[in-house]
């Protein structure tokens, strides 16, 4: 079977938007995080060729405009791929210890307190503060 290059052109367009979305998703996440400010920049040139697509679209260029909204689609995905790199302030993800944290110090997990060091640091705390320090 042979496809006219018309149709031909937009399955591959298809496939390769399709692709791009699936790694987006699925490929490993960057070692570190990108900061929000490019990533607010590659979401505000997507927005920007959607635009120029939906002109090309009014202006009766069926094939501009697929191709820019196909580029709009792309940067999209690689800013959705970009904003799923880890930061040093995230929590863990499953499976992974943290580094520093210490197993508590009682067998059923909750760390004991010393109550007479706490109303100590309570009573000192209180009188500073009605003393107006």
């Amino acid at each position: 079977m042979v496809m006219p290059p018309s149709a031909a052109w937009k399955l591959l367009l298809a496939i390769t938007l399709a692709a791009a979305i699936l790694l987006s998703a699925c490929a490993a996440a960057p070692r570190r995080a990108v900061p929000g400010r490019d990533l607010r920049r590659l979401v505000v040139s997507a927005l920007a060729l959607y635009a120029v697509g939906g002109l090309a679209s009014l202006t009766h260029h069926p094939v501009l405009a697929g191709l820019v909204y196909a580029a709009g689609i792309i940067v999209c995905a690689l800013a959705a791929w970009l904003s799923r790199g880890t930061d040093s302030e995230d929590p863990p993800r499953g499976g992974e210890d943290p580094v520093d944290e210490r197993p508590p110090p009682e067998p059923d997990g909750l760390p004991t307190l010393d109550w007479n060091e706490f109303e100590r640091a309570f009573r000192a705390y209180s009188e500073r503060e009605t003393a107006g320090v």
